[in-house]
């Protein structure tokens, strides 16, 4: 899986591009200099998670025909707290049976984006220069 994100003129904006299929347009907000055309970098952290958790439910129930409705799931995020605190809250329709969604709570449990948050990450950074090309004699 591979992200490359572009600065977009002299701005704060940037188009990533994902795995060269899909764009995401990430921004700062104005009062640090943005235009807030996009949610910020850090804010997708919190976007990701939500979407990984509500897609594993999901998929989880349509593989059961198990009839989910308007299903949600909130993340909030901390950047601040030291360890970072995430708290996520699944909404689950009350037509479901308490072992359905116990199932569904082990499910979201099982998230890829979860799991890779919690196993933690090894940095491996490096700085490249771009060569311009040469003004013409």
């Amino acid at each position: 899986m591979t992200a490359t994100a572009r600065r977009v003129g002299d701005s704060l904006k940037h188009e990533v591009d994902v795995n060269g299929r899909h764009t995401i347009i990430t921004d700062e907000p104005e009062r640090l200099g943005g235009s807030d055309e996009g949610p910020a970098p850090h804010e997708l952290l919190a976007a990701t998670l939500a979407a990984c958790i509500a897609t594993m439910i999901a998929m989880y129930a349509q593989n059961r025909s198990w009839h989910l409705g308007e299903t949600t799931v909130e993340v909030d995020y901390d950047p601040d707290s030291v360890p970072r605190r995430v708290a996520v809250q699944i909404h689950l329709p009350d037509e479901l049976t308490g072992d359905q969604r116990r199932r569904l709570e082990r499910v979201a449990e099982t998230c890829p984006v979860r799991r890779a948050l919690e196993a933690g990450f090894a940095f491996e950074e490096h700085v490249v220069g771009t060569q311009l090309p040469r003004a013409a004699a």
